[in-house]
């Protein structure tokens, strides 16, 4: 099992028995490795590939300020995940809820799912919890 693998797997764990401190956890994991490259390790728009971005990569920390002081979950969650068409970012923002499905081929009919959705989750949360 992947590091990766085990990291979903301990979110979802985390969420569904209420340890939100864990999920944040992971989820500060999932944004190093799959966001801080773009967005800057303080979320703040900034991150080394920033520059070679066709369009502007946003800062991440005043996503709840910019919703009227309510942190818009839902709305993170389906720009991340990407599946739903929505288009959160433009081009080139992945779509990472294909990437993290891709390669799960041993995790059972909906345990891809369920480890996609965890990681999307705890990513979700940890972003909640930097909002400034």
């Amino acid at each position: 099992m992947t590091f990766t693998k085990l990291n979903a797997i301990c979110a979802a764990a985390a969420i569904l028995v209420g340890g939100t401190a864990a999920a944040e956890d992971t989820g500060k994991a999932e944004y190093m490795n799959s966001c801080a490259s773009c967005h800057g390790e303080a979320a703040d728009g900034t991150g080394p590939l920033a520059d070679l971005m066709t369009v502007p990569v946003p800062p991440l920390t005043n996503l709840a300020e910019m919703n009227d002081g309510e942190f818009p979950m839902l709305r993170v969650i389906q720009t991340i995940d990407g599946r739903q068409g929505i288009k959160g970012h433009g081009y080139p923002m992945p779509v990472w809820g294909k990437r993290f499905q891709s390669g799960m081929v041993d995790a059972g009919p909906y345990g891809a799912e369920t480890i996609v959705r965890g990681r999307i989750l705890s990513l979700a949360l940890y972003l909640e919890s930097i909002q400034q």
